[in-house]
Protein backbone atom coordinates (compact mmCIF):
# COMPACT_ATOMS: atom_id res chain seq x y z
CA UNK A 1 0.00 0.00 0.00
CA UNK A 2 1.38 3.22 -0.82
CA UNK A 3 1.29 6.50 1.18
CA UNK A 4 -1.05 8.13 -0.43
CA UNK A 5 -3.09 5.15 -0.13
CA UNK A 6 -2.32 4.37 3.41
CA UNK A 7 -3.19 7.83 4.07
CA UNK A 8 -7.03 7.47 2.55
CA UNK A 9 -7.58 4.38 4.15
CA UNK A 10 -6.51 5.74 7.77
CA UNK A 11 -8.62 9.43 7.11
CA UNK A 12 -11.78 7.11 6.24
CA UNK A 13 -11.29 4.94 9.49
CA UNK A 14 -11.77 7.68 11.32
CA UNK A 15 -14.15 9.47 9.63
CA UNK A 16 -16.28 6.34 10.21
CA UNK A 17 -15.34 6.39 13.95
CA UNK A 18 -16.27 9.66 14.06
CA UNK A 19 -19.82 9.81 12.09
CA UNK A 20 -20.66 6.17 11.96
CA UNK A 21 -21.62 4.59 8.68
CA UNK A 22 -23.80 7.22 7.32
CA UNK A 23 -23.25 10.39 8.46
CA UNK A 24 -19.07 10.77 7.18
CA UNK A 25 -18.28 13.70 4.68
CA UNK A 26 -16.09 12.81 1.52
CA UNK A 27 -12.53 12.26 2.56
CA UNK A 28 -10.53 15.62 1.89
CA UNK A 29 -7.31 17.43 2.81
CA UNK A 30 -5.10 14.93 5.93
CA UNK A 31 -2.44 15.37 7.96
CA UNK A 32 -1.54 14.29 11.13
CA UNK A 33 -3.66 17.03 13.31
CA UNK A 34 -6.18 16.06 11.61
CA UNK A 35 -6.08 12.49 12.55
CA UNK A 36 -5.52 13.47 16.44
CA UNK A 37 -8.39 15.69 16.36
CA UNK A 38 -10.37 13.18 14.67
CA UNK A 39 -9.51 10.68 17.85
CA UNK A 40 -10.74 12.89 20.57
CA UNK A 41 -12.54 10.89 23.04
CA UNK A 42 -13.20 11.40 26.51
CA UNK A 43 -10.83 9.77 29.34
CA UNK A 44 -12.38 9.11 32.81
CA UNK A 45 -9.53 6.59 34.20
CA UNK A 46 -6.41 7.16 34.74
CA UNK A 47 -3.08 5.45 35.37
CA UNK A 48 -1.28 6.99 38.51
CA UNK A 49 2.06 7.40 36.30
CA UNK A 50 2.95 11.22 36.54
CA UNK A 51 3.38 13.21 33.05
CA UNK A 52 6.93 14.07 31.95
CA UNK A 53 8.37 16.68 33.69
CA UNK A 54 7.65 20.25 32.05
CA UNK A 55 4.01 19.33 30.49
CA UNK A 56 2.04 21.32 32.59
CA UNK A 57 4.32 24.34 31.41
CA UNK A 58 3.98 22.94 27.30
CA UNK A 59 -0.11 22.81 27.83
CA UNK A 60 0.05 26.14 29.17
CA UNK A 61 2.67 27.70 26.31
CA UNK A 62 -0.18 25.89 23.77
CA UNK A 63 -3.10 27.68 25.69
CA UNK A 64 -1.78 31.46 25.51
CA UNK A 65 -0.81 30.11 22.01
CA UNK A 66 -4.54 30.65 21.08
CA UNK A 67 -6.41 33.71 20.09
CA UNK A 68 -7.31 35.90 22.81
CA UNK A 69 -9.69 38.60 22.06
CA UNK A 70 -8.29 42.43 21.84
CA UNK A 71 -4.85 40.54 23.51
CA UNK A 72 -7.38 41.23 26.94
CA UNK A 73 -5.77 37.62 27.75
CA UNK A 74 -8.35 36.54 30.76
CA UNK A 75 -7.35 32.86 31.20
CA UNK A 76 -5.83 31.58 34.58
CA UNK A 77 -4.94 28.42 35.33
CA UNK A 78 -4.43 26.47 38.82
CA UNK A 79 -3.13 23.08 38.65
CA UNK A 80 -4.41 21.58 41.32
CA UNK A 81 -1.78 18.34 42.75
CA UNK A 82 -3.62 18.49 46.63
CA UNK A 83 -5.19 15.11 47.10
CA UNK A 84 -7.38 16.61 49.60
CA UNK A 85 -8.73 19.36 47.44
CA UNK A 86 -9.13 17.05 44.29
CA UNK A 87 -11.44 15.58 46.69
CA UNK A 88 -13.27 18.10 47.59
CA UNK A 89 -13.00 18.98 43.53
CA UNK A 90 -14.34 15.61 42.58
CA UNK A 91 -17.40 15.94 45.44
CA UNK A 92 -18.03 19.25 43.70
CA UNK A 93 -18.26 17.65 40.72
CA UNK A 94 -20.55 14.53 41.36
CA UNK A 95 -17.92 12.26 42.77
CA UNK A 96 -16.13 12.25 39.70
CA UNK A 97 -13.10 9.84 40.69
CA UNK A 98 -11.25 10.63 37.77
CA UNK A 99 -10.49 14.35 38.94
CA UNK A 100 -8.40 12.18 41.92
CA UNK A 101 -7.43 10.03 40.02
CA UNK A 102 -5.75 12.30 37.42
CA UNK A 103 -2.04 13.08 37.90
CA UNK A 104 -2.62 16.73 36.57
CA UNK A 105 -5.89 18.54 37.05
CA UNK A 106 -6.26 22.04 35.64
CA UNK A 107 -8.70 24.33 36.61
CA UNK A 108 -9.30 26.92 34.18
CA UNK A 109 -10.34 30.76 35.30
CA UNK A 110 -12.03 33.57 33.89
CA UNK A 111 -10.21 35.69 35.11
CA UNK A 112 -11.31 39.37 35.69
CA UNK A 113 -9.35 40.53 38.30
CA UNK A 114 -6.18 41.31 36.82
CA UNK A 115 -7.24 43.59 34.29
CA UNK A 116 -9.77 45.55 37.03
CA UNK A 117 -5.98 46.12 38.83
CA UNK A 118 -4.82 47.91 35.94
CA UNK A 119 -8.34 50.30 36.32
CA UNK A 120 -7.60 50.74 39.94
CA UNK A 121 -3.89 51.27 39.28
CA UNK A 122 -4.12 53.53 36.33
CA UNK A 123 -7.67 55.14 38.41
CA UNK A 124 -9.80 55.18 35.21
CA UNK A 125 -13.17 53.52 35.49
CA UNK A 126 -13.27 50.18 33.01
CA UNK A 127 -17.12 50.99 32.11
CA UNK A 128 -17.20 48.49 29.74
CA UNK A 129 -16.26 45.84 32.59
CA UNK A 130 -19.54 45.20 34.57
CA UNK A 131 -21.01 44.10 30.55
CA UNK A 132 -22.31 40.74 30.04
CA UNK A 133 -20.31 40.78 26.60
CA UNK A 134 -16.91 41.41 28.54
CA UNK A 135 -17.64 38.26 30.87
CA UNK A 136 -18.33 36.18 27.54
CA UNK A 137 -15.35 37.34 26.00
CA UNK A 138 -13.34 35.92 28.99
CA UNK A 139 -15.15 32.71 28.83
CA UNK A 140 -14.66 32.83 25.29
CA UNK A 141 -11.20 33.11 25.66
CA UNK A 142 -10.88 30.46 28.63
CA UNK A 143 -12.79 27.97 26.47
CA UNK A 144 -10.13 28.26 23.53
CA UNK A 145 -7.61 28.66 25.59
CA UNK A 146 -8.20 25.16 27.50
CA UNK A 147 -8.77 23.70 23.65
CA UNK A 148 -5.57 24.55 22.00
CA UNK A 149 -4.15 22.52 25.74
CA UNK A 150 -5.85 19.61 25.40
CA UNK A 151 -5.05 19.40 21.62
CA UNK A 152 -1.45 19.79 22.54
CA UNK A 153 -2.42 16.54 25.40
CA UNK A 154 -3.74 14.31 23.08
CA UNK A 155 -0.11 14.84 20.30
CA UNK A 156 1.57 13.71 23.45
CA UNK A 157 -0.36 10.85 23.89
CA UNK A 158 -1.83 12.10 27.37
CA UNK A 159 -5.81 11.66 27.59
CA UNK A 160 -8.22 14.27 28.81
CA UNK A 161 -11.77 15.02 29.92
CA UNK A 162 -13.53 18.48 30.71
CA UNK A 163 -15.53 18.64 33.86
CA UNK A 164 -18.03 21.58 33.49
CA UNK A 165 -19.33 20.07 37.06
CA UNK A 166 -17.27 22.79 38.66
CA UNK A 167 -20.02 25.33 38.11
CA UNK A 168 -22.19 23.06 40.40
CA UNK A 169 -20.97 25.28 43.33
CA UNK A 170 -18.67 28.32 41.80
CA UNK A 171 -18.47 29.76 45.08
CA UNK A 172 -16.97 26.76 47.18
CA UNK A 173 -14.44 26.20 44.47
CA UNK A 174 -13.43 29.79 44.47
CA UNK A 175 -12.91 29.50 48.41
CA UNK A 176 -10.72 26.43 48.08
CA UNK A 177 -8.34 27.69 45.34
CA UNK A 178 -8.00 31.03 46.75
CA UNK A 179 -9.42 33.35 44.17
CA UNK A 180 -9.64 36.82 44.21
CA UNK A 181 -12.92 38.60 43.58
CA UNK A 182 -14.19 38.94 39.80
CA UNK A 183 -12.07 35.52 39.41
CA UNK A 184 -14.51 32.27 37.95
CA UNK A 185 -13.61 28.23 37.69
CA UNK A 186 -15.37 28.50 33.96
CA UNK A 187 -14.37 24.19 33.85
CA UNK A 188 -11.33 21.40 35.20
CA UNK A 189 -9.66 19.51 32.84
CA UNK A 190 -8.00 15.88 33.78
CA UNK A 191 -4.90 14.84 32.24
CA UNK A 192 -2.90 11.89 32.37
CA UNK A 193 -2.51 8.33 30.95
CA UNK A 194 -5.80 6.66 30.34
CA UNK A 195 -6.34 3.69 32.15
CA UNK A 196 -6.57 0.57 30.32
CA UNK A 197 -10.17 -0.07 30.33
CA UNK A 198 -10.92 3.63 30.45
CA UNK A 199 -8.95 4.14 27.22
CA UNK A 200 -13.02 4.82 25.70
CA UNK A 201 -13.90 4.74 22.43
CA UNK A 202 -14.44 7.78 19.61
CA UNK A 203 -18.32 9.06 20.09
CA UNK A 204 -20.28 10.04 17.03
CA UNK A 205 -20.92 13.16 16.47
CA UNK A 206 -23.90 15.17 14.62
CA UNK A 207 -23.68 14.41 10.64
CA UNK A 208 -22.51 17.20 8.54
CA UNK A 209 -25.68 17.22 6.87
CA UNK A 210 -27.10 19.04 9.88
CA UNK A 211 -24.64 21.04 11.46
CA UNK A 212 -23.14 22.90 7.96
CA UNK A 213 -25.30 25.20 6.01
CA UNK A 214 -24.64 27.30 3.06
CA UNK A 215 -25.40 30.94 3.10
CA UNK A 216 -28.44 30.51 4.82
CA UNK A 217 -29.75 28.11 7.25
CA UNK A 218 -31.54 25.23 6.16
CA UNK A 219 -32.75 22.73 8.55
CA UNK A 220 -35.08 20.94 6.58
CA UNK A 221 -33.50 17.56 6.96
CA UNK A 222 -33.14 17.74 10.40
CA UNK A 223 -35.19 15.60 11.92
CA UNK A 224 -34.79 12.65 9.70
CA UNK A 225 -31.22 13.37 9.54
CA UNK A 226 -31.00 13.34 13.38
CA UNK A 227 -33.57 9.69 14.07
CA UNK A 228 -30.47 7.95 11.77
CA UNK A 229 -27.69 9.75 14.32
CA UNK A 230 -30.11 8.35 16.95
CA UNK A 231 -29.26 4.65 15.19
CA UNK A 232 -25.82 5.43 15.65
CA UNK A 233 -26.01 6.50 18.96
CA UNK A 234 -27.99 3.47 20.41
CA UNK A 235 -25.40 1.37 18.98
CA UNK A 236 -22.62 3.16 20.44
CA UNK A 237 -24.80 3.16 23.86
CA UNK A 238 -25.25 -0.53 23.85
CA UNK A 239 -21.59 -1.23 23.28
CA UNK A 240 -21.27 0.68 26.62
CA UNK A 241 -24.07 -0.02 28.42
CA UNK A 242 -25.44 3.78 28.45
CA UNK A 243 -28.32 4.50 30.17
CA UNK A 244 -29.62 7.40 27.45
CA UNK A 245 -29.85 5.43 24.33
CA UNK A 246 -30.35 7.60 21.74
CA UNK A 247 -28.97 11.55 21.43
CA UNK A 248 -32.66 12.40 21.29
CA UNK A 249 -33.14 10.78 24.78
CA UNK A 250 -29.85 12.34 25.82
CA UNK A 251 -31.29 15.77 25.36
CA UNK A 252 -34.40 15.23 26.70
CA UNK A 253 -32.71 14.40 29.92
CA UNK A 254 -30.24 16.42 30.08
CA UNK A 255 -32.32 20.26 29.40
CA UNK A 256 -35.88 18.97 29.96
CA UNK A 257 -35.85 18.63 34.51
CA UNK A 258 -34.31 21.65 36.64
CA UNK A 259 -32.39 19.06 38.55
CA UNK A 260 -30.05 18.38 35.50
CA UNK A 261 -28.77 21.22 36.11
CA UNK A 262 -27.14 20.28 39.40
CA UNK A 263 -27.41 24.06 41.21
CA UNK A 264 -26.32 25.40 38.31
CA UNK A 265 -29.77 27.33 38.01
CA UNK A 266 -28.25 29.58 40.61
CA UNK A 267 -25.23 30.77 38.48
CA UNK A 268 -25.89 34.56 38.53
CA UNK A 269 -26.21 34.48 42.14
CA UNK A 270 -23.05 32.59 42.57
CA UNK A 271 -21.40 35.11 39.79
CA UNK A 272 -22.68 38.15 42.17
CA UNK A 273 -21.01 36.70 45.49
CA UNK A 274 -18.01 36.37 43.22
CA UNK A 275 -17.89 39.61 42.75
CA UNK A 276 -18.79 40.33 39.32
CA UNK A 277 -21.13 42.99 37.80
CA UNK A 278 -22.79 41.66 34.85
CA UNK A 279 -25.27 43.89 32.76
Amino acid sequence: MDSLTAATSSQHQALLRRYGASGGPAVGPWNEVMASLLDHRSVRGYKPDPVPPGTLESLVAAAQSAATSSNMQWTSVIAVSDPAKKKVLAEIAGNQKHIEQCPLYLCWVADMTRNALISAEQKVEFETMPWLETFLVACIDVAMAAQNAVVAAESLGLGTVYIGAMRNDPERVARLLGLPKQSFVVFGLCVGYAAEQAAGEVKPRLPQSIVVHHDTYDGRNTETERKTYDGEMAKFAARHEMQASTWTQRVLNRLGPIKSMNSRERMRAALAALGFEIR
